[in-house]
């Protein structure tokens, strides 16, 4: 079986390792990466740190509009398709990567299977919500999270082609985490174990109104522990736009981590503060108290089980969000146990033999 996976930004790398990992001797597996993400800190580094396997394509899209982008994306992949006929398209996610493969290979009659389908914010400003249901509602194979993102399918009559696999970026983790503990991994100059906090900030509700930028900015700046804001490229260049000093009061700015030491970082944290979908879920399972700054969120079994809290209107309560108390101890594995890359291709060469099997 030839399966294509479509990748473009940080957490699809990050999500692509163990698939990759999982395929060898299974399948054949070819690569795509758009180049949505092409910065070296939010791209190459993970392909080294991961050990995935270089790219056999890269579109080199780069940033821009969400059309200008997606429409490039779509130009490319279509290309692409028809060139290796894929008996499966694999995407990841909720970027414009994970739309424009999913449309180039729907229009190629190409089957698409979607991992990590069923997430919702129920969020319409987000363009990943857009992205995220549009390809659930266009995918063949729907690999879901959480037992909530399959009744979120389910909801949508899309129950019978879900399959609840657990979350990929899981099994990564718990293996970073092992290979650091396992060695002496230095910190950020200047942070002492549990005496800072990690941020970052980089969806458009936040970074693109003066006011809220300046406001999320000021706040952060008057936690109790130095904070560690690792400053996507938008982030900086849009606060230089606007004239916000980012490196203020108990801000302290770095660049974008490689995958490895992002994990070192937050897991020696006094806790982190986020408008990241994935770093919410990875605070969580570091067991490191998280604070999103966003109305909702697609994990929200942080939520329920106390480990994260949501800010959003009131930023002005930030600080004692943040300050709050450690929260309750929990067992609880909503994500999966670590082995859900295993599962994935389980499912999908499973359904390769399904259809190969009917008439044509």
């Amino acid at each position: 079986m030839r399966i294509l996976s479509v990748v473009g930004a940080r957490p699809q790398f990050v999500k692509l390792a163990p698939i990759a990992a999982a395929m060898k001797g299974r399948a054949e597996h070819l690569i795509v990466h758009t180049g949505q993400h092409y910065d070296s800190l939010m791209s190459d580094v993970f392909f080294q740190d991961l050990a995935i396997p270089a790219p056999d394509y890269n579109l080199g899209v780069g940033s821009g509009k969400h059309g200008k982008q997606t429409g490039a994306m779509l130009a490319g992949l279509e290309e692409i398709f028809e060139q290796e006929r894929p008996d499966l398209v694999l995407v990841y996610g909720d970027t414009n990567s994970t739309l424009a493969a999913a449309l180039a290979a729907v229009k190629l009659h190409i089957p698409v299977a979607h991992l990590e389908a069923g997430l919702r914010s129920f969020n319409r400003r987000m363009p990943e919500e857009h992205n995220r249901v549009l390809t659930d509602h266009a995918s063949d194979l729907l690999l879901a999270p959480t037992d909530v993102a399959m009744t979120h399918l389910a909801t949508e009559g899309l129950a019978d082609k879900s399959v609840l696999v657990g979350d990929v970026m899981t099994d990564v983790l718990f293996k970073t985490r092992e290979s650091l503990r396992a060695r002496d991994e230095p910190l950020p100059t200047g942070l002492v174990s549990g005496g800072y906090y990690v941020s970052t900030i980089h969806r458009p509700d936040n970074t693109d109104d003066l006011a809220r930028l300046q406001q999320i900015i000021s706040s952060l700046s008057q936690l109790d522990r130095p904070v560690l804001l690792l400053a996507h490229p938008r982030l900086v260049d849009l606060a230089a736009s606007h004239g916000i000093e980012l490196e203020t009061g108990a801000i302290r700015v770095g660049p974008p981590l490689a995958y490895p030491g992002l994990i070192n970082a937050v897991m020696n944290s006094a806790g982190v503060i986020t408008d990241s979908g994935g770093l919410q879920k990875e605070a969580f399972l570091l067991r490191v108290p998280c604070t999103t700054i966003r109305p909702e969120t697609e994990w929200v079994e942080t939520v329920e089980l106390g480990w994260n809290v949501l800010v959003s209107e009131h930023l002005n309560t930030l600080a004692d969000v943040v300050q709050r108390p450690h929260p309750e101890e929990t067992s609880a594995a909503p994500y999966g146990t670590g082995a859900a890359a295993a599962a994935v291709v389980d499912a999908i060469t499973s359904f390769g033999a399904t259809r190969s099997q009917q008439p044509r």
